[in-house]
């Protein structure tokens, strides 16, 4: 760039601003742009960096670090449970079919000798050996309490077992 100012770089340095170099341009000024260096480097300066803020306009944004981290954390995370759950949902249909399968097999049975569940429900008992379970002599107290602490403690230990595998951490 040359050391001196024109008087009408202002006027050309307007006319870049607005918008409107060459088009509302008047015919001298072009003429005075064509001759004058110094208006000629300002109207290269001014539209390259013109140019180049257009262009970084149309750039898309980047998210911040720490968000692009965060997704690919969660994405990392989401993966390893549908490997995981992959198996898990397999054994429950494995199980599922199981199941079917028996209480299909438990219909034919019972179709076959009568289609009795109510006596086979009431012989249950006597089939499992339940009457063997309680002590000859019940406790002195009152009621079934003897059988009642026992399921419970059972079930206490179970749902702590389930809650252990069920947490994430370990």
């Amino acid at each position: 760039m040359t050391a001196f100012r024109c008087a009408r770089e202002k006027e050309v340095a307007d006319l870049l601003h607005r918008g409107h170099w060459p088009q509302a341009c008047p015919a001298e000024l072009r003429a005075h742009v064509d001759k004058c260096s110094c208006c000629t480097e300002l109207i290269l300066v001014t539209q390259t960096f013109q140019q180049a803020r257009a262009e970084a306009v149309v750039m898309p944004r980047l998210d911040a670090p720490g968000v692009v981290w965060w997704r690919a954390q969660l994405r990392r995370r989401n993966a390893a449970i549908e490997r995981i759950g992959r198996p898990l949902l397999g054994a429950q249909i494995f199980a599922l079919a199981v199941s079917l399968i028996v209480a299909a097999g438990m219909l034919v049975w019972q179709t076959r000798r009568g289609f009795h569940v109510t006596s086979w429900l009431i012989n249950l008992p006597g089939a499992l050996h339940f009457n063997a379970l309680p002590p000859a002599s019940p406790p002195s107290f009152e009621g079934g309490i003897w059988i009642v602490v026992p399921i419970l403690a059972t079930i206490a230990l179970l749902s702590g077992v389930v809650v252990y595998l069920g947490s994430e951490r370990r």
